[in-house]
């Protein structure tokens, strides 16, 4: 196994002592960046790029050519696990994604099968292992999901929704029917997961980015113990190397004690919650990721600055912190302002870590 250069955002993961907070941003590989517009205007469509490992390991590598960023992430869609499925996904322009065939009736449902990531998603893999291969140990490289909930949300709905109205009247009237959904998606993250860390994903991360729009108890029931299913069946080691995993509910500050008990080394935390709070909740269970609020990257430097250091003082001193934005960092967002917040962070969080790395 080769050493990784910049191994500061897994020693932060594992909560070891780091010199500083290493940084990525979700969406870090995106619409916000001129050369990302440029590969994706030659790939045809959204769903080419994702599909042609070439042109996924070019946008991948961008954003580390343009910032001083510790991590990589895969790039990929949460909705190519439903596609392998065969939904038939499909993006419609200036709409988001949207599903040909979408679970409305209980033969559909019933006929669902767990796809074999190799063969029905081999794209995603060749993506992973090229990706690895090209960022020749210089910073990890993120692999990724969405979680069975959110999956779930889109694959009955047929696309994006505002309410989830289809997705929570079976939840309300034929539970039965979306825990069978969600199983599937279950075993199907699982698999895909492992394939990706077994192609060379260093670290993985789960989106529920719609698990917050549940009740508290349907929380619990519907997303949590899915994600906690998905975390009890990851590699935890490959290579010889842990691989820690990172769970993320977007406006889930509300449970982040039940989620940091569920085995998963890291949460991921929205804007909506302190920090410093969440810290005081989960102890030295997880490590923490965020928060800062993606549109704070529209304001002054001197205020991204502000809004940074603010984050990071929260937290407080020692490890156990990656910094992230609390969600996708914005199309329109000026790249120069993504660099300011990554050098700040890097300069003003090293004070926090004189004693632990010592």
């Amino acid at each position: 196994m080769s050493q990784l250069k910049n191994d500061t955002f897994l020693r932060a993961l594992l909560r070891q002592p780091v010199e500083y907070t290493p940084v990525w941003m979700m969406r870090q590989a995106g619409r916000y960046l001129p050369e990302y517009n440029q590969t994706r205007s030659r790939a045809g469509s959204f769903l080419s790029l994702c599909k042609n490992p070439d042109l996924a390991t070019e946008v991948t590598l961008q954003p580390l050519a343009r910032f001083p960023l510790d991590a990589a992430i895969l790039f990929s869609d949460i909705l190519t696990v439903p596609d392998a499925m065969g939904l038939g996904l499909y993006f419609a322009e200036g709409e988001g994604p949207k599903f040909e065939r979408p679970l409305r009736n209980e033969w559909e449902i019933k006929n669902l099968t767990v796809p074999d990531p190799r063969d029905h998603l081999g794209y995603v893999m060749d993506a992973v292992a090229q990706i690895r291969k090209s960022l020749a140990n210089s910073v990890p490289l993120i692999g990724f999901s969405g979680s069975p909930f959110t999956l779930a949300c889109y694959m009955v709905e047929g696309g994006s929704s505002s309410d989830f109205l289809q997705t929570k009247i079976m939840l309300y009237s034929r539970p039965e029917l979306l825990h069978h959904i969600l199983e599937i998606n279950a075993q199907a993250i699982t698999a895909y997961l492992n394939a990706q860390i077994e192609s060379g994903a260093q670290a993985v991360m789960i989106f529920d980015s719609w698990g917050g729009a549940l009740s508290h108890s349907a929380y619990r029931e519907f997303s949590l113990a899915y994600i906690e299913k998905i975390v009890s069946g990851l590699h935890k080691e490959y290579d010889g190397v842990k691989i820690p995993s990172i769970v993320f509910t977007k406006g889930g500050g509300l449970w982040i004690e039940q989620m940091a008990a569920i085995g998963c080394d890291a949460l991921g935390l929205d804007w909506t919650i302190d920090i410093g709070q969440a810290r005081k909740l989960v102890g030295d269970k997880v490590a923490l990721q965020g928060n800062l609020d993606p549109l704070v990257l529209f304001g002054t430097p001197e205020r991204i600055v502000t809004e940074a250091e603010k984050v990071l003082e929260s937290y407080g001193h020692g490890s156990g912190h990656v910094f992230n934005l609390g969600h996708g960092i914005s199309q329109y967002t000026d790249p120069e302002n993504a660099r300011i917040l990554i050098e700040t962070v890097h300069s003003s969080s090293r004070k926090y870590h004189e004693v632990s790395s010592q």
